[in-house]
């Protein structure tokens, strides 16, 4: 019999572990990783960006927390040695509507309390000679880091503080009684006395072996994203991004350079018909015939078709792809979109084709299930972990 057993290795899981240990010392604690290795998923695979926290509706768990989560990600790199760089973003408005909608997430960032500045178009040109619009916003706090590494750091203390890690070991049945929750699947079983679930792509569905009554449904995004060749590293200096769709959850293909030297472009967002396929066309049949039979994606579908037809197209043709590019940078040229590996969004969606923007956070009496947790969950994630315990205990009711 474990105290706690976590189930997801993913950068929450493990934050969630190092908090439990640090919250409760010498408390027995087990962490279970379907995969091989810790941050397989949704956290090594995404961006590498601190998010600022001025995308969110004000007083949102997403506005709350990544405003807290930036700053405890920036203080625990530089203590612990990790490279990190606080270059930076700056959102780019490219024409009149993109303009007024830059207006009103510069109001939106004043409420969250996110340092940010306006510039007019000779200040944009300025500063960045090489990206084209009517205006920008400065968000002076992004920075870029690998949250590989931060998962890697935090799994050490978990270790040193006592916590067990078992990699490769598949979760099918989770079962609750009065004093304990058992889980076990082919490589083994763990009984604890609380069960934390952090499993991301697969949020729904451990939900459901726990009996949580959840009327969402997990739908994978693929995330494509480019390298631009060596050549061009020196292209921008800070972030690149678009102005969002305040009605998507997504924040469109942008330029951001990697801790480890790189340019990227992307990602886009189209449907991924295998919730942890990265290759292009990758298809796993349950995870598909899930997806397109669920109710909420087809209204989704209806609702956004345009956006996702375009989504899709430039999938397809990396002539669209690129076209979205030129619109902040028009100096990039189709070979300078080298391949680089996808990322896959879980995105929570309920039936009526409603997108979970926030994050979601259920419990039963025995355990606690983050159910929906994407961008900007890892920039969030020790506040997120920290919220998790507070649950546990009923602080956070």
């Amino acid at each position: 019999m474990y105290d706690y057993c976590v189930i997801g290795g993913g950068i929450i899981g493990v934050a969630t572990a190092r908090t439990l240990l640090r919250r409760h010392p010498g408390a027995s604690l087990v962490l279970v990783e379907k995969a091989t290795s810790l941050a397989a998923h949704q956290t090594g695979h995404n961006s590498g960006v601190i998010h600022s926290g001025i995308y969110y509706e004000p007083g949102s768990l997403k506005a709350r927390l990544c405003v807290r989560g930036a700053q405890w990600t920036k203080d625990y790199a530089a203590a612990r040695g990790i490279p990190f760089d606080v270059c930076g973003k700056l959102l780019v408005a490219t024409d009149a509507d993109e303009h007024r909608r830059m207006l009103a997430l510069y109001e939106r960032s004043v409420t969250n309390g996110v340092e940010v500045e306006l510039l007019d178009t000779a200040e944009l040109t300025r500063r960045e000679p090489r990206v084209s619009g009517v205006g920008a916003l400065f968000v002076p706090g992004t920075g870029i880091i690998d949250y590989t590494r931060v998962t890697t750091a935090l799994a050490a203390e978990v270790a040193a503080d006592g916590g067990e890690i078992v990699l490769g070991a598949q979760i099918t049945a989770l079962r609750e009684s009065d004093d304990s929750v058992t889980a076990s699947g082919p490589s083994g079983s763990w009984r604890a006395r609380t069960l934390v679930v952090c499993a991301g792509l697969q949020a729904d569905r451990m939900a459901a072996l726990a009996g949580l009554r959840t009327d969402f449904r997990i739908v994978p995004f693929r995330g494509e994203y480019y390298r631009l060749p060596a050549r061009r590293a020196d292209l921008v200096r800070t972030l690149i991004y678009p102005v969002p769709d305040p009605n998507l959850p997504f924040l469109g293909v942008h330029l951001s350079p990697t801790i480890d030297g790189e340019l990227t472009v992307g990602p886009n967002a189209v449907l991924g018909l295998s919730r942890e396929g990265y290759r292009k066309g990758s298809v796993d049949l349950r995870d598909a015939r899930e997806a397109l039979g669920f109710p909420g994606l087809r209204k989704l579908a209806r609702a956004h078709f345009r956006t996702g037809a375009r989504e899709l197209r430039n999938s397809l043709f990396k002539r669209g792809y690129l076209a979205e590019c030129r619109k902040y940078c028009p100096e990039l040229r189709m070979d300078d979109l080298l391949p680089r590996e996808a990322g896959i969004r879980a995105q929570a969606v309920l039936p009526d084709g409603t997108l979970v923007h926030d994050f979601l956070i259920e419990r039963t009496p025995r355990s606690v299930h983050v159910l929906n947790a994407p961008s900007p969950a890892a920039t969030s994630a020790m506040p997120i972990a920290e919220y998790v315990v507070d649950r546990i205990t009923g602080a956070a009711e």
